[in-house]
């Protein structure tokens, strides 16, 4: 009875020390798969509004806590990284280099994305590997009127602008203002529209103008899938005023230190983006009205980023 008594104890033992490991093991994986919650910012157009909502789903399959804010103006979200309200954006390379760091030297795409890496980096902004997405700006005309007009530069459309000074042109509401927008544009092209020539709206706005014949000229995205389903002519900027707008996933640099990961999982996620299947995306949304969480989610799994 002895030996059975103390057998009894000693399985009882096992058995207890057995489920505490099991207990502690649990608790590790938890530990280990414990989400960092972070806030992701996203601008308020249709790629921006693609790229932050496909960022927060495939940040939520590798296990964040993600909030997502999107549908902000490009001052208002580089504001909140300066201010750790946002930890994870897509941001422009020639938007940091020409509006937020005021760097006016024309620098190549390579260069360009450098120097924003470098002055973005000393307040603790890291860029990581851009995707091979360029959108840059850039005007267009009705398809039907540039071909009937022989028009193929932005030269040619100030020609015509010369000899006809009623033209309307539209832009969106932050490039009349900016830095690298209407003014800078006008000397380098040495042309000058009065407030009578301008209408300014919604980016989307805009292209239905266009579409439409409203207007002679407008400021488009070159990534855009409207250019093409719209029938639009974007014009050749031969003298070389747009700069690169290289789409780039920008982290706050304390953030990156408390996810070692993440780095790698958002190069992984750019290095899936380019020029062709952004602007396939972006006509889905536009032209065929998809909703942008189920454009954003058919992508991730079609490269193979989410099951």
């Amino acid at each position: 009875m002895k030996i059975s008594f103390s057998r009894t104890l000693a399985a009882g033992a096992i058995r207890l020390l057995s489920i505490a490991a099991v207990a502690l093991s649990v608790m590790a994986t938890s530990a280990t798969v414990q989400a960092a919650t972070l806030t992701i910012g996203g601008k308020n157009f249709t790629e921006q509004l693609i790229l932050s909502e496909m960022t927060a789903q495939y940040l939520r399959s590798k296990g964040y806590d993600v909030e997502l804010k999107n549908g902000l103006g490009s001052v208002v979200m580089r504001q909140g990284m300066e201010s750790n309200q946002l930890d994870v954006v897509w941001e422009y390379t020639g938007t940091s280099l020409i509006v937020y760091n005021k760097v006016t030297e024309k620098l190549d795409p390579q260069q360009t994305y450098e120097r924003v890496k470098e002055l973005d980096g000393k307040i603790g902004l890291v860029w990581l590997n851009p995707a091979a997405l360029n959108n840059t700006y850039a005007f267009a005309m009705p398809g039907k009127m540039a071909r009937e007009e022989g028009i193929e530069t932005v030269s040619q459309l100030i020609e015509k602008f010369r000899a006809n000074p009623d033209m309307q042109f539209a832009f969106d509401m932050e490039f009349v203002g900016r830095s690298d927008g209407l003014d800078p544009m006008e000397q380098l092209y040495d042309f000058h529209l009065e407030r009578r020539n301008i209408k300014q709206m919604d980016p989307g706005l805009v292209y239905t103008a266009l579409k439409n014949e409203q207007i002679d000229a407008g400021l488009v995205y070159t990534s855009d899938g409207r250019n093409k389903g719209f029938d639009l002519k974007v014009l050749a900027d031969d003298k070389g005023f747009f700069p690169a707008y290289a789409a780039t996933p920008v982290v706050r640099k304390e953030v990156l230190d408390a996810n070692p990961k993440l780095a790698d999982e958002l190069n992984a996620l750019s290095a899936k983006i380019n020029d062709e299947n952004m602007r396939d995306m972006n006509a889905k949304v536009d032209i065929d009205h998809r909703a942008v969480s189920r454009v954003a989610s058919d992508f991730l799994k079609q490269e193979g980023l989410v099951q």
